[in-house]
């Protein structure tokens, strides 16, 4: 088991340098992990059915242009709605003109009454990642315990969503936390093999 300070430091650090990007480059980076993300469903890479995004938090690459985009593609797409610390996440349908809500932890939500959705594909927000797939998130486990319990109920591809420079040569992990199947940055694909 990785030591929990080791892991809070990682984060610290990892938080700052994301925090450090500039706001031009923030807008060509969603930008180009948008086109990459396209070209993945192009190439037939994305599994059809749902897919889940997320709202950005604080300095997170915003995902909304990839998931967007999707949506024009035909799938499905969602946002997550926190629950309690130590659950799963669950997704519902976004529709990008309407309203939001604002759930757990500030983070806008689809409101009660939009419908569940199942993604099949999952973009994923990180403070850091490595090439060996391990993401660093902010220490809930909501996006492990998301993936875990949607991997025992059938496929979901996980994409990590980031900026390159959120890369580092090794994430502190535990058992518990769960692989990433792609992560896409501003400069690269990256296909993790397992």
């Amino acid at each position: 088991m990785t030591n929990p300070q080791a892991k809070d430091a990682a984060r610290r650090e990892a938080r700052a340098r994301r925090d450090a990007i500039a706001d031009p480059d923030r807008a060509v980076a969603a930008t180009a992990v948008r086109d990459r993300i396209a070209e993945l469903a192009r190439d037939g890479q994305l599994p059809r059915g749902a897919a889940g995004g997320y709202w950005p938090l604080g300095s997170e690459l915003d995902a909304r242009p990839a998931l967007l985009h999707l949506g024009h593609l035909g799938y499905p797409v969602s946002l997550p709605v926190s629950g309690p610390r130590g659950t799963a996440l669950a997704f519902r349908d976004w529709d990008p003109g309407g309203p939001m809500t604002v759930g757990r932890y500030g983070i806008h939500e689809p409101p009660e009454g939009r419908a569940l959705l199942r993604p099949s594909l999952l973009l994923v927000p990180l403070l850091a990642f490595d090439r060996g797939g391990h993401r660093l998130g902010y220490g809930a486990g909501y996006y492990d315990r998301t993936l875990d319990g949607l991997r025992d109920e059938g496929a979901v591809l996980a994409v990590g969503v980031a900026f390159a420079a959120q890369e580092v040569p090794a994430v502190p992990v535990d058992g518990h936390d769960e692989r990433l199947d792609w992560i896409v940055t501003e400069r690269e694909t990256l296909r993790i093999r397992k």
